[in-house]
């Protein structure tokens, strides 16, 4: 992708994704910004434009793509649809009826996993993920997301090792004219 072509992607997406305020983590951090991936998710041009742009960040060896619900499973659909590779869902908890299952759609057990979402912070839910993939037999050494913030995600992952392969940092998003320039976190 062209560094032109990326930069009006950045600005399409932070037009449509980033909302301006305050808003709380589930580990208490505050956001003076949110990326609201739904809205992003929910515009079927843009999330075509960003699986077409998240394509080439597949590693060669995958042979499964898995999103991490909620926010991955729209962007797994996409990408697999652009790429041909087969799609798995992952649930945080299994099912509690029917199936009981929290690996869902392609099997994964001995083939190459790579995790798929939407934003990357901590890399606690990554971790999640992978560990469950692993323990049903799939090795996992890949993740993809739309936005990785700078809050140590990349380093646990790596620690796991596990290759964070990103769209766009926060960085990218601060075009002049959306709200992505107030997108920081505090303690």
């Amino acid at each position: 992708m062209s560094v032109t072509t990326a930069t009006v992607l950045a600005a399409r997406i932070a037009r449509t994704a980033c909302v301006p305020g305050s808003f709380e983590l589930a580990d208490g951090r505050v956001l003076n910004g949110y990326f609201d991936e739904y809205t992003m998710a929910s515009d079927p041009e843009l999330l075509h434009d960003v699986a077409d742009a998240m394509a080439p960040l597949v590693p060669e060896d995958t042979d499964v793509l898995a999103g991490v619900a909620l926010g991955g499973i729209p962007l797994v659909v996409a990408l697999s649809a652009v790429t041909g590779l087969p799609a798995a869902f992952l649930r945080h908890q299994p099912k509690r009826h029917g199936s009981k299952r929290q690996i869902e759609g392609a099997r994964v057990d001995g083939r190459r996993v790579t995790l798929v979402d939407d934003v990357v912070r901590s890399g606690r839910q990554f971790l999640a993920m992978a560990r469950r993939l692993r323990i049903a037999g799939a090795p996992v050494s890949h993740a993809l997301c739309v936005l990785e913030r700078p809050s140590g995600g990349r380093l646990l992952l790596e620690d796991h090792r596990i290759s964070l392969r990103r769209l766009l940092t926060e960085a990218d998003l601060a075009t002049p004219g959306t709200a992505a320039g107030k997108n920081t976190e505090r303690s």
